[in-house]
This record gives structure tokens, sequence and C-alpha cells, in this order.
């Protein structure tokens, strides 16, 4: 599968022009291990290193999707990994884009993979406290599978601020669920069942 390939199953299933331009924008084989760039556009999840993966294209998407994004807006994403998001987030917002990867060398590959883009951050910490120096956030990312939303990330999101997080549901793995802050309470805007996330390590 070719990148325009991708692409155009992405366009397929209704995703926006934003979200396809960044795709269109960022080499996927540029985030991944070496052995798998030829499989780089098949949407499907790979190895990045370290027991860890990058996720399939449209879940990434679908994520992307759920955040609506906009200019300008200050991003942050626990479980940055290899980056991939981090750069395809930085395309649609053209603003501040934070990373939290508590993997070493992950976090320092990732920040060769990034070394052009000048907008963007990746610390090596575990995610469950945020970054609270850099916040708060117009959106917040956790790409990994929680039990339950952490409360400082929460706390960082200003307020209409959206966070997208899987968490796990009782019968199919983890549910994609979109949150969004209002007046100091917090609504559950989406909830989209079926995914499979590598786990938020908490310790």
């Amino acid at each position: 599968m070719q990148k325009k390939d991708l692409i155009q199953s992405l366009k397929k299933q209704g995703f926006s022009k934003e979200i396809l331009n960044a795709f269109e924008k960022v080499n996927r084989e540029n985030f991944i291990s070496k052995g798998l760039r030829e499989r780089a556009y098949e949407d499907t999840a790979l190895s990045i290193g370290e027991d860890q993966t990058i996720s399939q294209p449209y879940t990434i998407a679908m994520m992307l999707e759920l955040l609506n994004l906009k200019k300008n807006q200050k991003v942050l994403e626990v479980g940055s990994g290899s980056g991939y998001v981090l750069a395809l987030i930085s395309q649609i917002t053209k603003s501040k884009v934070y990373g939290i990867e508590r993997i070493k060398e992950l976090a320092e590959k990732s920040r060769q993979n990034l070394k052009e883009y000048n907008n963007l951050e990746v610390y090596t910490k575990n995610g469950l406290d945020g970054l609270k120096e850099c916040a708060p956030y117009n959106r917040i990312l956790i790409s990994a599978a929680c039990k339950q939303v952490p409360k400082p990330l929460l706390s960082q999101l200003k307020n209409n601020g959206i966070l997208v997080a899987p968490v796990d549901s009782r019968f199919t793995g983890q549910s994609l669920v979109a949150i969004q802050k209002k007046k100091n309470k917090f609504i559950t805007k989406k909830q989209i069942p079926g995914f499979i996330f590598v786990r938020f390590i908490e310790d």
C-alpha cells in the first residue's frame, strides 16, 4: 500500500481535508522501525521498538477528528511514542505542541524524528501528572489505554477544551472517549467502542 492509497482510504471514510492534508505531509516511514518501512502505509499498527507500537492510521485519524483541532491551539499528547502523531497535530494547528513519553529511548528517537519542527517539545517523564508547567491546553490526547482519565490531565484543560483518550470498556478493549470542559464541568461528548491500545503505565 502506498501513501496515496492510504489517504484515499481515509478520504472514503469521511475524514476532514485538514486531517488528510496532515497525513499527506508527514512521512510515516520516518517514525517506525527500519525493517518495517516498506509497510509504512498499511492501515495497521506497527512496531516502533521498546515493545511499543505506532497506532493504525485509521485510529489516529479518528482521534484527531474527536479532538476537533483548530489553528493556533496549544496541544499536549501523553504517550507520544516516536512522534508521528505530534507531527500530524503540528501540521493542523501550526502552533505549539507538547509530547510526554516515559520511555527514554523512544523520547530521544522522537526528538530526532522531529528535529525539523521548531514548534514541538518532547518531555521524558511519566504522563500521569501531565505537563503542568506548560498548561493549560486547548486539547489533550492520551495515546495509551486508561482505566480512567487521570484527574491531573483533566485539570490542565482550558475552558471549552477537549481531551481524547482510549478508556477501558467492559467488552471490547477500549472506547475512544472525547471529554469537553465547560464551566469547570466535564461532559462526555462522544464515545466510540472497539479499539485496542498499549497500556498507560502509571508507575
